[in-house]
Order: structure tokens, then sequence, then C-alpha cells
């Protein structure tokens, strides 16, 4: 009598659990999906460790905002540059670059850590300088997917792979937390030198890429100028990437972490890195459960509900005067934020053709990661003038204010899906 019972139970679970096909058929994806995942530790270790540094630093919390300025411009630039590259190169060699590059800079940040209290300029520049490098990189990595895995996989590797960057980012703050408290910065970078050495093992082990076609005879900055007028053509494309961009600039109060968890939690180091990973924590579980994604069409309302909710999670986080309670808020914005991402990811792979992915990607990247560097500005600037938590609120409640005019300005992105002719509906009226 109990088997019947259960049996609808596993269905259902089965339905949300990610398809785990592409790491059982492809042995580069694993090597990507590994790698990467080992180095993502090290990456969010790092995250904690800079800005934490700086405040102490500095004690100032719009000096930590300045950061995500000095990575945004270096970040834009060799983001458009990477994507080009990516669609003109052997993507594998290009991947394997951008990781030396940020192993080196990791290295240095280490070596200023243990040297004492290195110049405030030098952190700027060093952030400045893997920023660019992970420009190259995340465009590159993503444009990389369809290519190590079936056409009809695509979707689960990159609901996968976000899963395994957001467990990361669950794991590595609070572990960066705990080894600044315990050890000191400098091990905190020497963790990350030692997570990038793991995902260039991983890389020089994967096959090599077929250069893209099409792009000969294309300059590379001809290149970028046709990428991104590909990408204005795409409604669905353009709703995506402004959907994003307003959820992360107003709603993303990351560089408010330190003084949240200093000055209004008391909960120094270990408070910080547990802000960090709980945002992800629910980010973590709505990937990993993001199976219910393959049997849906209507990809661009999920996204737009999903950063509603994300809106209202931040809102409520800044007004509660609870650790545990602004935890649980962020878990939840976690959640939509990872729902929206899936979503973003897959239209942009699936509306665009393998020779655009490298530039589609590093629009995406850009995005993606400029659009936290520019919230932190915002939020630095904001919390400057009138206080953390306002800057907190403030920024939830723009973030749900905002969708309207997206939805309004991009159809096709709300309407994607709908029917087979959304890649028609995909151009807006007046484009060429």
């Amino acid at each position: 009598m109990q088997v019947p019972r259960r049996r609808p139970r596993l269905r259902w679970l089965r339905a949300l659990a990610v398809d785990t096909g592409p790491l059982r058929h492809s042995r580069d994806y694993r090597l990507l999906a590994l790698g990467g995942f080992v180095s993502g530790m090290g990456t969010q270790v790092t995250l904690v460790a800079l800005p934490y540094q700086m405040y102490v630093l500095t004690g100032s919390s719009f000096e930590v905002g300045m950061i995500g300025l000095a990575e945004l411009v270096p970040l834009a630039g060799m983001s458009l540059l990477g994507g080009a590259l990516a669609d003109r190169t052997e993507r594998r060699r290009l991947l394997l670059i951008s990781q030396l590059v940020q192993l080196t800079t990791s290295s240095l940040l280490a070596a200023g850590a243990a040297a004492g209290s290195p110049p405030v300029a030098s952190l700027y520049v060093l952030a400045g300088i893997a920023a660019a490098a992970s420009g190259v990189d995340r465009p590159t990595r993503t444009a990389i997917i369809p290519s190590i895995v079936g056409p009809n996989e695509i979707q689960p590797a990159v609901a996968f792979n976000y899963g395994l960057a957001q467990l990361t980012m669950v794991i590595g703050p609070a572990l960066g937390g705990i080894v600044i408290a315990a050890a000191g910065i400098d091990w905190a970078y020497l963790l990350d030198v030692a997570t990038f050495t793991a995902m260039v093992g991983a890389v020089s082990q994967m096959r090599r890429q077929p250069v893209p076609p099409g792009t000969e005879g294309e300059s590379v900055l001809a290149a970028v100028r046709s990428g991104l007028h590909f990408a204005v053509r795409r409604g669905e494309l353009m709703g995506s990437f402004a959907a994003d961009l307003l959820a992360m600039t107003f709603g993303m109060p990351r560089a408010l972490f330190p003084a949240l968890a200093l000055t209004v939690y008391h909960a120094g180091a270990t408070g910080v890195g547990l802000l960090y990973a709980a945002l992800s924590a629910g980010a973590t579980v709505a990937a990993f459960a993001t199976g219910w994604l393959q049997h849906v069409r209507r990809l661009g309302r999920i996204v737009i509900f999903a950063i509603a909710a994300w809106g209202v999670a931040v809102t409520l986080a800044g007004l509660t005067h609870s650790l545990g309670v602004a935890m649980a808020c962020l878990a939840v914005a976690g959640a939509a934020d990872s729902v929206s991402a899936v979503c973003r990811s897959a239209i942009m792979l699936i509306a665009t053709p393998d020779a655009m992915r490298g530039r589609m990607s590093s629009i995406f990247t850009l995005v993606v990661a400029g659009g936290p560097r520019v919230g932190d500005v915002e939020s630095g600037s904001v919390a400057a003038a009138f206080g953390t938590r306002a800057a907190v609120v403030s920024g939830g409640l723009l973030c749900i204010l905002g969708l309207a005019p997206i939805v309004a300005l991009f159809p096709a992105f709300w309407r994607y899906g709908d029917d087979d002719a959304t890649a028609a509906e995909a151009t807006p009226a007046g484009t060429p």
C-alpha cells in the first residue's frame, strides 16, 4: 500500500532535480565543470578577503564600493574583446590564458597581504586586472558549452554549471571568513592560488576546440560591432540583459555586507562570510532543482517574476535588525536569482548561432559581472549619503519598479516561448 504512494513523490522529485546527463556523457564537460568548481571556491574566498581587507584598511564602505568601479572598466572592455576572440580563436587555449592571469593576480594579492599593509591603490589595480581576465574567461567558458555537450543538453549543462557556481558561493565565503579569522588574509589569497592551479590542470586536459566559422577576414573591432548589432536586433536578448542589469544595479547590496556584519550585527569576519553564503545558499538549492524548467516555454516571463521576487526579498532584508532574518531573506533572493540566471542563459545560448556565441556570452558576462559592480558603486554611494539600511531598502524597491518599463520596451522578451514565432518577434520594430 505504501509503494504506490511513494512513486508519485519520487516522480515529483525527479522532475525537480537538474539533469546530470552532460556530466555523465561528456569528459570535457566534467573537466570544465569540476575544475571550475574548485577554482570558483578560491575566487569566492577572495571575494570576501578583498573587501574585508579594504574595509579594515580604510574603514569606509565607499572605498569598498569603489572596488566595483575599479573592476568595472577593465571588465567591460575585456568582456567585449574576449567574446570576439572566443569567436575567432581556439577557445580552450583562450580559457587557459585567462586562468593563468587570474592565478598571477591572486599570487600578488597574497604577497602584498603577507608583507603587511599594502597600498590601497595596489588592491584596486590587482582587482582591475583580475576582472579583465575574468572578462575573457567567462564568455569563453559559456560559449564552449554547446560544443562539448549535445544540443538537447545545453539547458541542463547551464543549470548544473550554475548550481556548482552557487555552491562555491555558499562554501567559499564562509570558508573565507573562517580562514581570515584563523590564519589571516594572506592565507585566504594563497588558497585562491591553489584552486586556480587545479583549474589550469583541468583545462589543459580538455580536447582542443574547433575555431568557429564565419569570422575569416573580419577584424576584431568589426567582430565586436557585428556582435553588438546582432544583440540590438534581438529583443529577447536585450530584454534579458536589461532585466538582469536592473536587478544587479539596484538590488545587489553585497558592498554593504562588511558594514552590516561589523557595525549592525557585530558578527566580525565570520558574519561577512555568512551574509555572502546565505545569498548563494538559496541559489544553490534552486539551481539544483531546475529540472522543471525543461518543461516550460515562457522563460521570459519566469525571469520577470523571479526578479520581482528578488526585489521583494532584498527590501525585507534591509528592513530587519536580525542577522538570521536577513540571511533567510537573502537565501530567498538567491533562489529567485538562480531561476532567472538559468532561464536567461538558456535563452542566450539557444537563440544565438555558434559563430556569435562568444560575443553574446561576452555581453551576457558584461551584464552579469558588471551589474553587481555598478551595484557596488550605487549601494556604497547611497549608504555614504543616507545610511546602510536605506541603501538596501531603496535598491530593492527600485528593482521592482523598474520591471514594468523593461516589459514595455522589450515585448519579445516577455513573449519568448509563447509560440514558434518567438524568433521572428525578437526583432524590434524599425530595426534593420
